[in-house]
């Protein structure tokens, strides 16, 4: 069975022990966010490499947010378990501070290149 790009973050980031969940972080109805957390989203994904008219190469930019009530100085060490699950650091960029959730936020892209 092929390992898909969402198993393969999910299971780097699992590590880090922090409440996670891919696209948003959806609570139930009276349920507040937790203090700190992971969210991760496919970027784009653009074949890389063709072969007889097949893409046998794709890049990967998966986005992991980091969203918490402090303030970002005590990240835990993300780029260690996406590096050593394959992935390539990229980009990142701070969050708008959310009023509502009071929760300050970091977007970082990580790339994963693989064969199809």
């Amino acid at each position: 069975m092929t390992t898909t790009i969402w198993a393969r973050t999910l299971a780097a980031l699992t590590g880090l022990g922090l409440p996670l969940a891919q696209n948003q972080m959806v609570m139930e109805t009276g349920e507040t966010l937790p203090d700190e957390y992971l969210v991760y989203t496919l970027i784009t994904a653009p074949p890389v490499q063709f072969a007889d008219d097949d893409i046998t190469v794709r890049s990967y930019t998966m986005q992991v947010g980091y969203y918490t009530r402090d303030d970002l100085s005590e990240m835990p060490d993300i780029e260690a378990v996406m590096k050593a699950a394959g992935f390539m650091p990229g980009p990142f960029r701070e969050l708008p501070f959310s009023q509502e959730s009071q929760h300050n936020g970091l977007a970082l892209d990580y790339t994963y290149t693989e064969g199809v």
